[in-house]
């Protein structure tokens, strides 16, 4: 299912073969499957799939692909015993059930969905929030990312027609996996929903004047749609479809804004469960061993991920139960190892409401809330939701990749990481440090960092960690930091990170001050109850030399609420 809004919404023909791991393109069969057929994964080792393809006729099933790269099959069968027979083949390692529903009658012949009638283009483009919350507009300046990077949306699909993303829509490598066979024909790949146009949007839609502008405005977008129709869910095989497609048409990143259906989490004390976790492992791994970095959304249940105990959601192509969870259970792909886990933030870098969080288990945040972006028709709608956090991961990931093309997968998680903007903890389930928590990861993801050293070329950041306590209704007090190695004046965008830890942040009056005592102020005192300063301000000090002890003063200028610097950061 995808995650979407503040909760989570929502061919007997020739098979995709894989030879190398390539898939060929499927073609719809004619014949819809009967009352009661389902879909199974058949795992086997890689590159042996040939007996086990071989016993699933022998046991009143058909082949629907195969995957023999990853040793995976994905077969059908109304037989109720055909699980526990194929188990017990030789050469099968686990058989699992990927849905307790019926197979659909359109996955014999998946209709293509219908070109969205397009409204007149805008006239306007501008400057969102989000945008500027994670430096993307400074980023723009210095690289809007390479075209000959590609981010493969995998979702409800895309709308290649729509204004702002047909220039950057790569129709070439496009395709539909739902139903879980690999359909290429022309318009696939469109958006059954509304969904992921608005992931596509964030991540890169143009910068021509019109609309708005995504992370990556100069990368290149590629659609697989993986929901099905009438349901619009995200089973299993199409999962796996589409991770595969990715790793073999070279995708540079994916972003994932769904978990795979229908199971929130899943167990591997259970047979169908575990063959689930198993199959999607390997397309995963498959993915990243072919260069393809995967980010994806982690959830909008406001769960702690790394104390799970109960789903009472699950499964939600049938009829949901209440069970008991362990840690051991997934959800997938986030979950997955070697998947970049993101949260959603506020406009106030705070955690969203609905977002998931776990120690260990998300590894960055990102912009969530009303976030604008395209939908079908050439039109925009504000949506909210860790679907809505993840693009901006995956846009910067882009922009990574188009500075550096030689980067690994690993290498781009660890440029996320370090270049990641801290955050506090914002309430009190949240724990761990500035640095790293369990709400945010390694923190606020850095388009800015990402196109360089975080500037153009000739800047730098420079930091001060130390703690300094803020007296109550007191004398005004310094942290600083020292410049060097800046050639000529300050940047008119210098860039302020503050992060201050005190309650009622009303009482704070905060200025920059330059070595030559100018000073900038960055915050007056006022009517504000709220605690904390988390964020960034922009200064033009280009009337400064660069070089030189740089101090942040703060003061707290009423009684009865105290705190102290926790960190400040200068961006040239």
């Amino acid at each position: 299912m995808f995650l979407r809004s503040r909760s989570r919404l929502r061919t007997a023909a020739i098979a995709a073969v894989v030879g190398a791991g390539v898939l060929t393109v499927a073609t719809p069969a004619a014949a819809a499957p009967l009352a009661g057929t389902r879909s199974y994964l058949v795992i086997t080792a890689p590159g042996a799939t040939a007996g086990a393809a071989s016993a699933v006729a022998g046991n009143s099933g058909t082949v629907w692909s195969t995957y023999d790269a990853i040793g995976v099959i994905v077969a059908h069968s109304g037989a109720a015993d055909f699980a526990t027979k194929m188990r017990a083949v030789s050469g099968v390692q686990k058989v699992g059930a990927t849905r307790t529903s019926d197979i659909p009658a359109e996955a014999a012949n998946p209709p293509i969905p219908a070109a969205a009638s397009q409204a007149t283009p805008a006239t306007t483009e501008p400057l969102r929030t989000d945008m500027t919350q994670i430096g993307a507009d400074k980023a723009w300046a210095v690289n809007t990312g390479s075209a000959a990077v590609t981010v493969g949306v995998l979702d409800t699909g895309v709308d290649d027609l729509h204004d702002d993303l047909k220039g950057n829509f790569d129709a070439a490598n496009s395709a539909s996996c739902a139903y879980g066979k690999l359909d290429t024909r022309a318009g696939s790949w469109r958006d059954t929903d509304t969904h992921g146009t608005h992931v596509a949007g964030t991540i890169a839609a143009a910068k021509n004047g019109r609309g708005m502008v995504g992370v990556a405005p100069g990368v290149k977008i590629a659609s697989v749609r993986i929901a099905e129709k009438p349901s619009g869910l995200f089973f299993p095989e199409n999962t796996i479809c589409a991770m595969v497609f990715s790793g073999d048409r070279g995708f540079e990143v994916t972003n994932n804004s769904y978990y795979t259906d229908p199971w929130l989490f899943n167990c591997p004390d259970n047979a169908d469960q575990d063959a689930i976790l198993e199959g999607v492992k390997r397309a995963v791994a498959y993915a990243e061993g072919k260069g393809v970095l995967n980010v994806a959304a982690a959830g909008n249940e406001n769960y702690n991920l790394a104390s799970k105990s109960r789903d009472a959601t699950s499964p939600n192509d049938s009829t949901p139960a209440t069970r008991t969870v362990t840690n051991s259970c997934l959800s997938v792909p986030a979950e997955v190892s070697g998947v970049v886990s993101v949260a959603s933030i506020t406009s106030s870098n705070a955690k969203s409401s609905f977002s998931n969080y776990g120690t260990e288990k998300i590894h960055i945040a990102a912009p969530g809330d009303s976030v604008y972006s395209t939908v079908p028709g050439g039109r925009y709608g504000t949506k909210s939701g860790t679907s809505m956090a993840s693009p901006h991961v995956a846009g910067v990931a882009a922009l990574l990749k188009s500075v550096d093309p030689t980067a690994t997968p690993a290498q781009l998680r660890t440029l996320l990481a370090t270049q990641a903007d801290d955050l506090t903890c914002s309430d009190t389930r949240c724990s761990g440090t500035t640095a790293k928590n369990n709400f945010f990861g390694e923190g606020r993801v850095d388009a800015l960092a990402a196109v360089g050293t975080g500037t153009p070329p000739g800047g730098g950041s420079f930091e001060n960690t130390d703690d300094v306590a803020i007296p109550d209704a007191g004398a005004a007090v310094t942290s600083s930091v020292t410049v060097s190695g800046i050639t000529g004046n300050a940047p008119a965008t210098l860039k302020v990170d503050v992060n201050i830890v005190h309650t009622y942040r009303g009482d704070l009056v905060i200025d920059l001050i330059a070595p030559d005592g100018t000073a900038f102020r960055l915050k007056g005192s006022g009517n504000d109850s709220a605690d904390n300063v988390v964020t960034t301000y922009p200064v033009n000090a280009s009337g400064e030399v660069a070089n030189g002890t740089w101090k942040l003063q703060v003061q707290d200028v009423a009684r009865a609420d105290t705190g102290y610097i926790n960190s400040w950061k200068l961006t040239f």
